[in-house]
Protein backbone atom coordinates (compact mmCIF):
# COMPACT_ATOMS: atom_id res chain seq x y z
CA UNK A 1 0.00 0.00 0.00
CA UNK A 2 2.63 2.21 0.59
CA UNK A 3 4.23 1.48 -2.93
CA UNK A 4 1.03 2.26 -4.20
CA UNK A 5 0.99 5.78 -2.37
CA UNK A 6 4.15 5.95 -3.69
CA UNK A 7 3.58 5.06 -6.98
CA UNK A 8 0.99 7.18 -7.11
CA UNK A 9 2.47 10.33 -5.94
CA UNK A 10 5.41 10.06 -8.07
CA UNK A 11 3.93 11.26 -11.53
CA UNK A 12 5.44 13.47 -14.12
CA UNK A 13 5.01 16.93 -13.14
CA UNK A 14 5.16 17.96 -17.19
CA UNK A 15 3.15 15.46 -18.14
CA UNK A 16 0.68 16.21 -15.49
CA UNK A 17 0.54 20.28 -16.26
CA UNK A 18 0.62 20.17 -19.76
CA UNK A 19 -2.18 17.70 -19.69
CA UNK A 20 -4.33 19.85 -17.35
CA UNK A 21 -2.87 23.71 -17.49
CA UNK A 22 -2.34 25.97 -20.47
CA UNK A 23 1.41 27.65 -19.66
CA UNK A 24 1.65 31.21 -19.76
CA UNK A 25 1.91 33.76 -23.14
CA UNK A 26 5.02 34.88 -23.27
CA UNK A 27 5.21 38.95 -23.49
CA UNK A 28 6.67 41.35 -26.28
CA UNK A 29 6.87 44.75 -25.16
CA UNK A 30 10.64 44.50 -25.43
CA UNK A 31 10.46 44.67 -29.54
CA UNK A 32 8.18 47.67 -28.62
CA UNK A 33 10.79 49.26 -26.99
CA UNK A 34 13.27 48.55 -28.97
CA UNK A 35 11.48 49.92 -32.46
CA UNK A 36 10.95 53.29 -30.03
CA UNK A 37 14.55 53.48 -29.32
CA UNK A 38 15.54 52.75 -32.96
CA UNK A 39 13.45 55.76 -33.67
CA UNK A 40 14.22 57.66 -31.73
CA UNK A 41 18.14 57.55 -32.49
CA UNK A 42 17.23 58.00 -36.30
CA UNK A 43 15.36 60.91 -35.56
CA UNK A 44 18.71 62.27 -33.71
CA UNK A 45 20.97 61.42 -36.44
CA UNK A 46 18.56 62.73 -39.13
CA UNK A 47 18.86 66.48 -36.78
CA UNK A 48 22.37 66.03 -36.50
CA UNK A 49 23.00 65.69 -40.00
CA UNK A 50 20.90 68.71 -41.52
CA UNK A 51 21.80 70.97 -38.89
CA UNK A 52 25.64 70.45 -39.25
CA UNK A 53 25.39 72.58 -42.34
CA UNK A 54 23.27 74.91 -40.93
CA UNK A 55 25.51 75.22 -37.95
CA UNK A 56 28.73 75.71 -40.51
CA UNK A 57 27.08 78.44 -42.05
CA UNK A 58 26.01 80.33 -38.77
CA UNK A 59 29.37 79.67 -37.14
CA UNK A 60 30.27 82.49 -39.96
CA UNK A 61 30.45 85.91 -38.32
CA UNK A 62 29.46 87.24 -42.01
CA UNK A 63 27.10 84.65 -42.35
CA UNK A 64 24.98 86.30 -39.68
CA UNK A 65 25.18 90.09 -40.53
CA UNK A 66 22.37 91.93 -41.73
CA UNK A 67 22.61 92.53 -45.06
CA UNK A 68 21.34 96.28 -45.61
CA UNK A 69 22.41 98.75 -47.99
CA UNK A 70 23.74 102.17 -46.80
CA UNK A 71 24.19 105.36 -47.96
CA UNK A 72 26.60 108.83 -46.44
CA UNK A 73 24.77 111.68 -45.10
CA UNK A 74 26.15 114.71 -47.09
CA UNK A 75 26.04 118.41 -46.33
CA UNK A 76 24.20 120.47 -49.53
CA UNK A 77 21.30 122.34 -49.96
CA UNK A 78 17.30 121.76 -50.80
CA UNK A 79 14.36 123.53 -51.83
CA UNK A 80 11.72 124.10 -49.95
CA UNK A 81 8.57 123.31 -51.98
CA UNK A 82 4.61 124.05 -51.57
CA UNK A 83 2.97 120.73 -53.92
CA UNK A 84 -0.94 121.67 -54.62
CA UNK A 85 -2.93 120.43 -57.65
CA UNK A 86 -3.21 122.88 -60.69
CA UNK A 87 -5.26 123.35 -63.83
CA UNK A 88 -3.58 124.16 -66.99
CA UNK A 89 -5.05 127.09 -68.62
CA UNK A 90 -4.82 128.99 -71.80
CA UNK A 91 -3.69 132.47 -71.85
CA UNK A 92 -6.05 133.69 -74.78
CA UNK A 93 -8.87 131.51 -75.96
CA UNK A 94 -10.78 133.08 -79.16
CA UNK A 95 -13.96 131.93 -80.09
CA UNK A 96 -15.11 133.31 -83.39
CA UNK A 97 -18.39 134.14 -84.56
CA UNK A 98 -19.82 135.67 -87.99
CA UNK A 99 -19.97 139.55 -88.07
CA UNK A 100 -22.14 139.21 -90.85
CA UNK A 101 -24.66 137.11 -92.91
CA UNK A 102 -23.87 134.65 -95.75
CA UNK A 103 -22.90 131.48 -97.37
CA UNK A 104 -19.56 129.84 -96.19
CA UNK A 105 -17.52 129.30 -99.12
CA UNK A 106 -14.46 128.22 -97.99
CA UNK A 107 -12.75 126.63 -95.18
CA UNK A 108 -8.97 127.16 -94.74
CA UNK A 109 -8.03 125.80 -91.81
CA UNK A 110 -7.68 121.82 -90.76
CA UNK A 111 -8.99 120.49 -87.68
CA UNK A 112 -6.52 120.80 -84.51
CA UNK A 113 -3.64 123.07 -87.16
CA UNK A 114 -1.37 125.70 -85.40
CA UNK A 115 -2.10 129.04 -86.63
CA UNK A 116 -0.12 132.12 -86.41
CA UNK A 117 -2.03 135.54 -86.46
CA UNK A 118 -3.58 136.76 -89.65
CA UNK A 119 -3.74 133.09 -90.86
CA UNK A 120 -7.12 132.49 -92.66
CA UNK A 121 -9.83 130.42 -91.46
CA UNK A 122 -12.89 130.96 -93.19
CA UNK A 123 -14.48 133.16 -96.10
CA UNK A 124 -18.06 134.15 -96.36
CA UNK A 125 -19.88 135.13 -99.99
CA UNK A 126 -18.27 138.86 -100.26
CA UNK A 127 -20.16 139.60 -103.42
CA UNK A 128 -22.93 141.16 -101.55
CA UNK A 129 -20.44 143.47 -99.59
CA UNK A 130 -18.48 144.39 -102.71
CA UNK A 131 -21.26 145.85 -104.25
CA UNK A 132 -22.44 148.03 -101.23
CA UNK A 133 -18.88 148.96 -100.96
CA UNK A 134 -19.04 150.58 -105.15
CA UNK A 135 -22.50 151.93 -104.30
CA UNK A 136 -21.36 153.79 -101.36
CA UNK A 137 -18.29 154.65 -103.43
CA UNK A 138 -20.77 155.96 -105.90
CA UNK A 139 -22.70 157.95 -103.50
CA UNK A 140 -19.64 159.61 -101.76
CA UNK A 141 -18.25 160.74 -105.65
CA UNK A 142 -21.58 162.21 -106.49
CA UNK A 143 -22.09 164.07 -103.02
CA UNK A 144 -18.23 164.89 -103.60
CA UNK A 145 -18.77 166.84 -106.65
CA UNK A 146 -22.18 168.49 -105.34
CA UNK A 147 -20.29 170.01 -102.67
CA UNK A 148 -17.37 171.22 -105.00
CA UNK A 149 -19.80 172.84 -107.23
CA UNK A 150 -21.60 174.75 -103.74
CA UNK A 151 -17.88 175.71 -102.93
CA UNK A 152 -17.40 177.38 -106.57
CA UNK A 153 -21.03 179.44 -106.02
CA UNK A 154 -19.78 180.79 -102.72
CA UNK A 155 -16.92 182.15 -104.24
CA UNK A 156 -19.18 183.85 -106.39
CA UNK A 157 -21.63 185.33 -104.17
CA UNK A 158 -18.20 186.76 -102.07
CA UNK A 159 -16.78 188.16 -104.78
CA UNK A 160 -20.41 189.28 -105.70
CA UNK A 161 -20.99 190.67 -102.20
CA UNK A 162 -17.81 192.66 -101.57
CA UNK A 163 -18.91 194.78 -105.22
CA UNK A 164 -22.45 194.79 -103.44
CA UNK A 165 -23.59 193.14 -105.95
CA UNK A 166 -25.73 190.61 -103.62
CA UNK A 167 -27.61 190.72 -100.21
CA UNK A 168 -25.94 189.55 -97.45
CA UNK A 169 -28.25 187.01 -97.22
CA UNK A 170 -27.68 185.27 -100.60
CA UNK A 171 -24.02 184.74 -99.63
CA UNK A 172 -25.07 183.64 -96.09
CA UNK A 173 -27.40 181.06 -97.48
CA UNK A 174 -24.75 179.52 -100.07
CA UNK A 175 -22.17 179.10 -96.74
CA UNK A 176 -24.93 176.78 -95.15
CA UNK A 177 -25.26 174.93 -98.31
CA UNK A 178 -21.57 174.30 -98.73
CA UNK A 179 -21.92 173.15 -94.81
CA UNK A 180 -24.51 170.87 -95.46
CA UNK A 181 -22.58 169.04 -98.36
CA UNK A 182 -19.50 168.87 -96.61
CA UNK A 183 -22.18 166.97 -94.03
CA UNK A 184 -23.18 164.93 -96.83
CA UNK A 185 -19.68 163.87 -97.68
CA UNK A 186 -18.85 162.76 -94.42
CA UNK A 187 -22.24 160.66 -94.04
CA UNK A 188 -20.97 158.68 -97.47
CA UNK A 189 -17.43 158.73 -96.12
CA UNK A 190 -18.89 156.92 -93.13
CA UNK A 191 -21.18 154.76 -94.78
CA UNK A 192 -18.43 153.56 -97.38
CA UNK A 193 -16.13 152.56 -94.10
CA UNK A 194 -18.78 150.05 -92.73
CA UNK A 195 -19.65 148.64 -96.37
CA UNK A 196 -15.72 147.80 -96.40
CA UNK A 197 -15.39 146.98 -92.84
CA UNK A 198 -18.48 144.38 -93.54
CA UNK A 199 -16.48 143.36 -96.45
CA UNK A 200 -13.37 142.93 -94.57
CA UNK A 201 -15.41 140.23 -92.15
CA UNK A 202 -16.32 138.26 -94.67
CA UNK A 203 -12.82 136.97 -94.51
CA UNK A 204 -12.38 135.55 -91.10
CA UNK A 205 -8.56 135.15 -89.88
CA UNK A 206 -6.89 133.94 -86.96
CA UNK A 207 -6.16 137.57 -83.88
CA UNK A 208 -3.86 135.14 -82.12
CA UNK A 209 -1.18 132.77 -82.43
CA UNK A 210 -2.64 129.12 -81.46
CA UNK A 211 -4.18 125.75 -82.18
CA UNK A 212 -7.51 125.61 -83.86
CA UNK A 213 -10.29 123.06 -82.52
CA UNK A 214 -12.03 120.33 -84.77
CA UNK A 215 -14.25 122.18 -87.81
CA UNK A 216 -17.48 123.56 -86.18
CA UNK A 217 -18.98 124.70 -89.96
CA UNK A 218 -18.91 123.60 -93.00
CA UNK A 219 -18.70 125.41 -96.69
CA UNK A 220 -22.15 126.15 -97.83
CA UNK A 221 -23.82 127.00 -94.61
CA UNK A 222 -25.16 130.41 -94.10
CA UNK A 223 -24.31 132.33 -90.65
CA UNK A 224 -26.24 134.78 -89.28
CA UNK A 225 -23.91 138.37 -88.33
CA UNK A 226 -23.67 138.93 -84.92
CA UNK A 227 -24.89 135.32 -83.84
CA UNK A 228 -23.39 133.41 -80.74
CA UNK A 229 -22.60 130.04 -82.59
CA UNK A 230 -19.23 129.54 -82.81
CA UNK A 231 -18.06 128.99 -86.30
CA UNK A 232 -14.38 128.36 -85.00
CA UNK A 233 -12.10 128.12 -81.41
CA UNK A 234 -8.32 128.66 -81.45
CA UNK A 235 -6.35 128.22 -77.87
CA UNK A 236 -2.73 129.71 -77.43
CA UNK A 237 -0.17 126.90 -76.09
CA UNK A 238 2.88 129.27 -76.29
CA UNK A 239 2.91 130.60 -73.90
CA UNK A 240 0.22 128.64 -71.48
CA UNK A 241 -0.54 129.44 -67.37
CA UNK A 242 -1.40 126.89 -64.78
CA UNK A 243 -3.57 127.76 -61.99
CA UNK A 244 -3.11 126.23 -58.33
CA UNK A 245 -4.62 126.50 -55.00
CA UNK A 246 -2.48 126.25 -51.72
CA UNK A 247 -3.43 127.12 -48.03
CA UNK A 248 -3.52 130.33 -46.44
CA UNK A 249 -1.03 129.68 -43.95
CA UNK A 250 1.75 129.99 -46.58
CA UNK A 251 0.82 133.15 -47.96
CA UNK A 252 2.99 134.89 -45.71
CA UNK A 253 6.00 133.04 -46.69
CA UNK A 254 5.18 133.57 -50.73
CA UNK A 255 4.77 137.55 -50.30
CA UNK A 256 8.05 137.99 -48.18
CA UNK A 257 9.23 136.16 -51.41
CA UNK A 258 7.77 138.34 -53.44
CA UNK A 259 8.81 141.28 -51.89
CA UNK A 260 12.46 140.76 -52.08
CA UNK A 261 11.98 140.69 -55.85
CA UNK A 262 12.47 136.86 -56.50
CA UNK A 263 10.94 135.27 -59.35
CA UNK A 264 9.71 131.59 -57.90
CA UNK A 265 9.74 128.74 -60.34
CA UNK A 266 7.05 126.58 -60.20
CA UNK A 267 7.30 122.46 -62.36
CA UNK A 268 4.75 121.01 -63.60
CA UNK A 269 4.71 117.48 -62.60
CA UNK A 270 2.30 114.30 -63.95
CA UNK A 271 -0.51 112.76 -61.97
CA UNK A 272 1.91 110.09 -60.35
CA UNK A 273 4.36 112.89 -60.12
CA UNK A 274 7.06 111.04 -61.32
CA UNK A 275 7.62 113.09 -64.54
CA UNK A 276 7.91 116.92 -64.69
CA UNK A 277 6.39 118.29 -67.74
CA UNK A 278 7.18 121.70 -67.84
CA UNK A 279 8.85 124.78 -65.59
CA UNK A 280 8.03 128.00 -65.40
CA UNK A 281 7.84 130.84 -63.12
CA UNK A 282 4.66 132.30 -60.59
CA UNK A 283 3.00 134.85 -62.35
CA UNK A 284 0.65 136.66 -59.84
CA UNK A 285 -1.39 136.10 -56.75
CA UNK A 286 -5.47 135.85 -56.59
CA UNK A 287 -7.32 139.23 -54.47
CA UNK A 288 -9.12 137.32 -52.49
CA UNK A 289 -8.99 133.85 -50.36
CA UNK A 290 -11.79 131.10 -50.78
CA UNK A 291 -13.29 131.23 -47.32
CA UNK A 292 -14.94 127.74 -48.05
CA UNK A 293 -11.70 126.15 -48.43
CA UNK A 294 -9.30 128.38 -46.76
CA UNK A 295 -7.11 128.62 -50.12
CA UNK A 296 -5.50 130.80 -52.45
CA UNK A 297 -5.20 130.63 -56.09
CA UNK A 298 -1.62 131.26 -57.61
CA UNK A 299 -1.18 131.61 -61.48
CA UNK A 300 2.14 130.25 -63.12
CA UNK A 301 3.40 130.56 -66.82
CA UNK A 302 4.97 128.13 -68.86
CA UNK A 303 6.83 128.94 -72.11
CA UNK A 304 5.54 125.14 -73.39
CA UNK A 305 7.48 125.29 -76.76
CA UNK A 306 7.40 121.64 -76.74
CA UNK A 307 3.34 121.65 -75.98
CA UNK A 308 3.83 119.05 -73.16
CA UNK A 309 0.79 120.99 -71.26
CA UNK A 310 -2.68 121.15 -72.71
CA UNK A 311 -5.81 123.18 -71.27
CA UNK A 312 -7.70 121.94 -69.18
CA UNK A 313 -5.08 119.22 -68.18
CA UNK A 314 -4.55 118.24 -64.53
CA UNK A 315 -1.57 118.29 -63.18
CA UNK A 316 0.62 118.56 -59.89
CA UNK A 317 1.98 122.22 -59.22
CA UNK A 318 5.29 122.75 -57.28
CA UNK A 319 6.13 125.81 -56.24
CA UNK A 320 9.71 126.05 -54.97
CA UNK A 321 9.61 129.16 -52.16
CA UNK A 322 12.85 128.83 -50.62
CA UNK A 323 16.21 127.12 -50.81
CA UNK A 324 17.75 125.18 -47.28
CA UNK A 325 21.80 125.85 -47.37
CA UNK A 326 23.96 123.55 -46.05
CA UNK A 327 21.68 121.00 -44.50
CA UNK A 328 23.01 117.35 -43.64
CA UNK A 329 21.18 115.03 -46.86
CA UNK A 330 20.22 111.52 -46.52
CA UNK A 331 17.71 109.33 -48.52
CA UNK A 332 14.05 109.79 -46.91
CA UNK A 333 13.89 105.44 -46.88
CA UNK A 334 16.70 105.51 -44.65
CA UNK A 335 14.26 107.49 -41.66
CA UNK A 336 12.43 105.74 -39.88
CA UNK A 337 9.92 105.99 -36.89
CA UNK A 338 9.07 104.68 -33.21
CA UNK A 339 7.36 105.43 -30.15
CA UNK A 340 9.67 107.76 -29.29
CA UNK A 341 10.14 109.94 -32.80
CA UNK A 342 11.96 109.58 -36.06
CA UNK A 343 15.43 107.69 -35.69
CA UNK A 344 18.38 105.87 -38.13
CA UNK A 345 20.91 102.98 -38.21
CA UNK A 346 24.17 104.75 -37.84
CA UNK A 347 26.99 101.54 -39.51
CA UNK A 348 29.80 102.29 -37.06
CA UNK A 349 33.02 101.59 -38.62
CA UNK A 350 33.12 98.17 -36.99
CA UNK A 351 30.41 97.10 -38.73
CA UNK A 352 27.15 96.79 -36.44
CA UNK A 353 24.18 99.03 -36.66
CA UNK A 354 23.79 101.94 -33.97
CA UNK A 355 20.21 103.54 -33.75
CA UNK A 356 20.88 107.45 -33.96
CA UNK A 357 17.73 109.74 -33.84
CA UNK A 358 17.28 112.91 -35.56
CA UNK A 359 14.86 115.25 -36.27
CA UNK A 360 13.61 115.41 -40.06
CA UNK A 361 12.90 118.80 -41.87
CA UNK A 362 12.33 119.59 -45.08
CA UNK A 363 11.80 116.76 -47.83
CA UNK A 364 11.59 116.19 -51.96
CA UNK A 365 10.54 112.23 -51.35
CA UNK A 366 14.16 111.27 -52.33
CA UNK A 367 16.70 113.35 -50.21
CA UNK A 368 15.54 114.42 -46.41
CA UNK A 369 17.53 117.17 -44.55
CA UNK A 370 17.82 115.95 -40.96
CA UNK A 371 19.11 117.66 -37.47
CA UNK A 372 21.21 115.30 -35.38
CA UNK A 373 23.18 114.02 -37.52
CA UNK A 374 26.84 114.51 -39.13
CA UNK A 375 27.58 114.70 -42.90
CA UNK A 376 29.91 111.62 -43.41
CA UNK A 377 28.16 109.21 -41.50
CA UNK A 378 27.07 106.11 -43.25
CA UNK A 379 23.12 104.98 -42.67
CA UNK A 380 21.54 102.17 -43.83
CA UNK A 381 18.63 102.46 -46.54
CA UNK A 382 16.69 99.43 -45.99
CA UNK A 383 16.85 95.60 -43.93
CA UNK A 384 14.92 97.20 -41.61
CA UNK A 385 12.89 94.22 -40.83
CA UNK A 386 16.35 92.61 -39.58
CA UNK A 387 18.23 95.35 -37.74
CA UNK A 388 18.44 96.50 -34.17
CA UNK A 389 20.99 98.33 -31.77
CA UNK A 390 24.40 96.60 -32.32
CA UNK A 391 23.60 93.86 -34.97
CA UNK A 392 26.44 93.22 -37.11
CA UNK A 393 25.49 94.17 -40.58
CA UNK A 394 26.82 93.75 -44.37
CA UNK A 395 26.78 96.30 -46.65
CA UNK A 396 25.53 94.85 -50.19
CA UNK A 397 26.51 98.20 -52.43
CA UNK A 398 26.86 101.38 -50.65
CA UNK A 399 25.02 104.70 -52.16
CA UNK A 400 24.77 107.68 -52.36
CA UNK A 401 22.52 110.35 -50.87
CA UNK A 402 20.16 110.06 -52.92
CA UNK A 403 19.74 106.43 -52.45
CA UNK A 404 21.07 104.91 -55.21
CA UNK A 405 22.85 101.99 -54.92
CA UNK A 406 27.08 102.62 -55.94
CA UNK A 407 29.91 100.53 -55.84
CA UNK A 408 31.83 102.04 -53.18
CA UNK A 409 32.41 101.13 -49.38
CA UNK A 410 30.91 102.53 -46.38
CA UNK A 411 31.24 106.49 -46.13
CA UNK A 412 33.74 107.15 -49.33
CA UNK A 413 32.44 108.49 -52.62
CA UNK A 414 31.89 106.71 -55.63
CA UNK A 415 35.49 106.24 -58.08
CA UNK A 416 34.87 109.00 -60.66
CA UNK A 417 32.05 110.85 -58.38
CA UNK A 418 33.19 112.33 -56.03
CA UNK A 419 31.32 113.44 -52.94
CA UNK A 420 29.10 116.79 -53.65
CA UNK A 421 29.11 119.82 -51.92
CA UNK A 422 27.48 122.55 -53.35
CA UNK A 423 24.04 120.92 -52.53
CA UNK A 424 23.51 118.86 -55.91
CA UNK A 425 23.98 115.19 -55.62
CA UNK A 426 25.90 113.30 -58.84
CA UNK A 427 22.76 111.81 -60.86
CA UNK A 428 20.36 113.14 -57.80
CA UNK A 429 18.01 116.00 -58.17
CA UNK A 430 17.56 118.89 -55.43
CA UNK A 431 14.70 120.07 -54.14
CA UNK A 432 12.28 119.46 -51.54
CA UNK A 433 8.90 120.20 -49.60
CA UNK A 434 7.90 121.45 -46.55
CA UNK A 435 6.11 119.19 -43.70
Amino acid sequence: MTEQGNDSLNVNPSEHSTSRVPPPRKSRWWLWLIGAVLLLGGIVLWQRIGATPQAKTTGDPASRAVSVSAAVARQGDIGIYFDALGTVTPVYTVTVTGRVQGEIIQVYYREGQMVRKGSPLLEIDPRPYQAQVTQMEGQLARDQALLTEAKIDFDRYQQAFNRNAIAKQQLDDQQQVVLQDEGTVKNDQGQLANAKVNLDYTHITSSIDGRVGLRLIDPGNIVQGNSSTPLVVITQLQPITVIFSIAEDHLAQIQEQLRKGKKLSVDAFDREQTHKLASGTLLTLDNVIDTTTGTLKLKAVFPNTDSALFPSQFVNARLLVDTLRNATLIPTPAIQRNAQGAFVYVIKSDQTAELHPVTPGTTDGTLTAVDGLRPGETVAINGFDKLQEGAKVSVRAPANSNGSAQPSKPGQATPGQPANQDGKAAGGKQGGSSR
